[in-house]
């Protein structure tokens, strides 16, 4: 067990039950027959009287009272108690609400419950706030980030999203206590820089225990997170990559469907074999390997990047695969294609899935001008709304990474109930 987080147990609020034994102390002195010097009638006066002047301890102490005279032993040293006591409690409750004032991040970080914790400030933080909060937007969701984004981002997390922005090292043991791991819903370790997130995923299962399974990691590299696979921390808690959320929401939403309208087995294009072509292909291995007549890989550096992605992912020797190393922007490449491979037919699919948005969507354009009854998809980061028009004009599917992955985020990531 952590050193911070021992068994959870519900907090008394002494300082209402410290407030009430006061005041009813005072009660119970009047009402046993103990005077006051400069109130001496008020033993005669009634209840309410006697009421109004126990709770006026708390905002004046018995300065307007005088001293306790008269009455019982035990009546003078609850009144005496109360004398001391309310303005004490009442002082205290006063420093405690300045305080607040003055550093209100602090007290909102100690009351949090129940709630959300997301690193990371980027576009995939944005992605998954806007899907939260349309099936939940009252849950309290804090953001972390360890340094501050555009003031823009800080506005939209915000006043847009209802988030909480804080700014910190979530790799830091005593930072992370601040932000309530024990009492929150989900983790969410979002930001760009895989390792981190991995140590912090580590130290939160070192604070909390059995709290992997609420732990959710992005990695931002493939390969890292294939090699992380058997690690104690991949094991417990949930890891993905973006370009493998929206590659999977692809190929089952559009290209599956595809393969099936389609008499003959089909020819893929990837052209752009980074991430997001890698894990395209590799989840058409996984739902549609039987659909694949050909697998067409296009990219500067392919014959490294097979290499690589051979090294992760075993390659089915249920297709034919063909490799061309170059720019899919430049004609040559489509030349040697088409040499080789019959691109005529209904049953090919394109893939513009570079990291050039400008060329992904102009060589779209291009290809549908050359094969208009193949699928044409290019891919842009940010939803596109000029990209989704002239797809819509041109018969091109126009897709983005934001999309597919608001699109396709796991339901048991934002529904608490």
């Amino acid at each position: 067990m952590s050193r911070y987080f021992g068994p959870h147990r519900r907090k008394i609020p002494w300082r209402s039950v410290g407030g009430l034994a006061f005041f009813i102390a005072a009660l119970l002195g009047f009402g046993s027959g103990v005077s006051v010097s400069e109130r001496p009638g008020v033993v005669s006066d009634g209840f309410l009287v006697q009421a109004y002047y126990s709770l006026s301890l708390f905002v004046v102490g018995g300065v307007d009272l005088g001293t306790p005279q008269g009455g019982p032993l035990y009546g003078r040293v609850l009144l005496w108690l109360s004398y001391f006591g309310a303005p004490i409690l009442a002082a205290t409750a006063l420093m405690e609400a300045m305080l607040r004032a003055f550093s209100p991040q602090s007290w909102y970080l100690k009351h949090l419950k129940n709630h959300i914790i997301i690193v990371g400030a980027g576009e995939l933080s944005l992605s998954y706030l806007r899907v939260l909060r349309r099936h939940n937007p009252s849950i309290d969701v804090v953001v972390v980030s360890l340094r501050k984004p555009e003031q823009s981002i800080v506005d939209e997390l915000q006043q847009g999203l209802n988030a909480h922005f804080v700014l910190g090292d979530i790799t830091h043991e005593f930072f992370l206590c601040q932000l309530q791991p024990d009492r929150a819903k989900k983790i969410l370790l979002l930001s760009d820089n895989s390792l981190r997130s991995y140590e912090a995923a580590s130290t939160l299962m070192k604070l909390v225990e059995g709290i992997g399974s609420r732990v959710i990691i992005h990695c931002d590299r493939l390969r890292f997170m294939r090699a992380m696979e058997n690690t104690q921390v991949a094991k417990a808690c949930e890891t993905f990559n973006t370009y493998h959320l929206a590659a999977t929401g692809l190929v089952r939403s559009k290209m599956v469907h595809r393969f099936r309208e389609t008499q003959q087995k089909d020819v893929v294009v990837i052209a752009g074999f980074g991430r997001f072509g890698q894990t395209i292909l590799e989840e058409l291995q996984r739902h549609a390997v039987g659909e694949l007549a050909t697998v067409v890989i296009i990219e500067i550096d392919a014959y490294r990047r097979v290499m690589v992605a051979e090294e992760q992912m075993a390659f089915s020797p249920d297709y034919r695969r063909e490799v061309y190393e170059g720019d899919v922007s430049h004609p040559e490449v489509w030349q040697r294609l088409r040499s080789d491979v019959d691109l005529s037919g209904s049953n090919v699919v394109f893939v513009l899935g570079t990291g050039r948005e400008e060329d992904n969507l102009r060589t779209s354009l291009w290809l549908k001008r050359q094969h208009p009854q193949s699928m044409v998809i290019a891919r842009s980061s940010k939803e596109s709304r000029f990209a989704n028009e002239v797809g819509a004009e041109r018969g091109i599917v126009s897709i983005s990474i934001n999309q597919l992955v608001e699109e396709n985020i796991p339901q048991h990531w934002i529904d608490f109930e």
